[in-house]
């Protein structure tokens, strides 16, 4: 893996975004690019073993399969993914550059969005889009 993909400082305004959004919930966050992917934060009581790699190929391929699968329906554009596993959830959120997957405990609806938009505006922001 080549230099972070992320400033220190920017990590830590990712966890504090994700955090804020879903409070103790909030497992791990890991932001990624077509090149490179970051874990930020990982709570306490989680083992370190996952294979994040893994999940990066996934989830990026995921998003472009699914954008270009839907571009241009009657369901409107495409904003985020839940995945509902035994033990939490994974929410993937981001831009046509860059993404963030958040795992977490059990949460509401309204709570995925406020996440996934808390997400998609701060990856906005940092990548000077309006």
């Amino acid at each position: 893996m080549s230099d972070p993909p992320l400033t220190e400082t920017r990590a830590e305004q990712l966890t504090r975004t994700c955090r804020s959004a879903v409070g103790d919930n909030c497992r791990s966050v890991t932001y990624f690019d077509p090149t490179n992917y970051m874990q930020v934060y990982l709570r306490d009581d989680l083992e370190r073993d996952a294979d994040q790699m893994s999940f990066i190929g996934h989830e990026w391929h995921d998003f472009k399969t699914t954008t270009d699968a839907y571009r241009g329906s009657e369901l409107g554009k495409y904003r985020y993914t839940i995945r509902v596993f035994e033990n939490g959830f994974l929410v993937r959120a981001g831009t046509e550059d860059s993404g963030v997957f958040v795992t977490t405990d059990g949460l509401t609806m309204q709570d995925f969005e406020a996440l996934s938009t808390a997400v998609v505006e701060l990856l906005k922001e940092w990548e000077g889009v309006d």
